[in-house]
């Protein structure tokens, strides 16, 4: 979905405190807080930018191009060096790249119906191949930090709704854990998320009303949250870094923020207490919300000091901080990424 501001593309960091803003005119990345520019990538580079994923905080990239201008194919992931200023790998399949995770033992590559994994950064070798079901929105995520306390891949099971869980503490090329499966919804999944440490995954399905939180140990329910009663298109959802919260992003044009740890911060239903309405009577719903533009597809992540960020394909750039009693309040203002194109085609 792009923007009439050229914006194809933006994703967060494993930190979340960066972003990568994937644009026709090439690539740019921006430090959260305080928001300020990193790097420019031009179109004479870059080429039009799909997908681009950052390893942390460090001078490798992953790209995939598209939008009306590639330089590349679609069906190529490249790694691009900013110390060394160059490209120092291409890894071409041999259907079009739906999705890319990088961390710093590892680099994923989602197609339409197969995961790859690879040794990172060097040798850049395949470990393995799995497949899944028709993954048309590249859902695939890995846990980010090599430390953490369970090292996951996720990505939708063959059955409709499933989340597969593999392994990645197996390095050995050939072999993969057979995957463990989690029966998360009814319907098609729409987003994917796991915290820090693996320890969580978070599941929404096509219908987006219903966050569901996981164990990935033992594989059962957490918490059930409810981002609404209205199907919605679910775009992006994110863990804090301690795990104590999760916020999601819809087209309805609001970003919901739930409590994982105290779960009696998020609201409840005024039916809960007269034991009306079933499930739906007992739904926890969003600690705090706020609003952004409903017209344009955003991603959101957690910053410093119990903020929430927001970032959309039109430009805009919302924060606002939050507290236990649900207050929800805007700190920053009309604030607009400088992502006009500035080349003639």
């Amino acid at each position: 979905m792009a923007s009439n501001r050229g914006v194809l593309n933006l994703r967060f960091n494993q930190d979340q405190g960066c972003f990568t803003c994937c644009m026709e005119s090439g690539l740019r990345i921006y430090n959260v807080d305080p928001l300020v520019e990193k790097a420019h990538f031009d179109l004479e580079l870059m080429g039009s930018v799909a997908f681009c994923e950052m390893l942390h905080r460090t001078n490798l990239l992953a790209i995939v191009a598209g939008g009306s201008h590639p330089k590349f194919a679609d069906n190529t992931v490249l790694i691009y060096d900013d110390h060394a200023k160059k490209f120092v790998l291409e890894i071409t399949f041999t259907t079009p790249v739906k999705a890319v995770r990088l961390r710093r033992d590892k680099l994923v590559v989602a197609l339409l119906r197969e995961v790859h994994v690879f040794s990172f950064p060097a040798p850049a070798q395949r470990l393995y191949t799995v497949e899944t079901r028709e993954n048309t929105l590249g859902l695939c995520e890995i846990s980010p930090i090599v430390t953490a306390e369970r090292q996951l891949l996720a990505f939708p099971g063959h059955k409709i709704g499933s989340v597969q869980l593999v392994d990645l503490s197996n390095t050995e090329a050939g072999i993969s854990s057979a995957p463990l499966t989690i029966n998360a919804h009814e319907g098609e999944l729409a987003c994917l998320a796991i915290n820090q440490q693996g320890t969580l995954i978070a599941t929404a399905s096509c219908k987006g009303t219903l966050l569901r939180v996981w164990d990935t140990s033992r594989r059962v329910q957490v918490v059930e949250l409810r981002r609404g009663s209205d199907p919605a298109t679910l775009y992006c959802m994110n863990f804090s870094r301690d795990s104590e919260f999760l916020c999601c992003s819809s087209d309805k044009g609001t970003v919901h923020i739930f409590a994982l740890k105290k779960t009696h911060l998020n609201r409840r239903s005024t039916f809960s207490k007269m034991g009306i309405l079933g499930n739906y009577g007992e739904s926890q719903w969003a600690l705090a919300n706020f609003t952004v533009p409903p017209e344009s597809a955003c991603v959101c992540a957690f910053g410093l000091r119990s903020s929430v960020i927001a970032i959309c394909l039109d430009g805009t750039f919302h924060k606002y901080v939050f507290n236990d009693d649900g207050n929800c309040n805007r700190e920053t203002f009309d604030v607009y990424l400088d992502v006009c194109d500035d080349h003639e085609f």
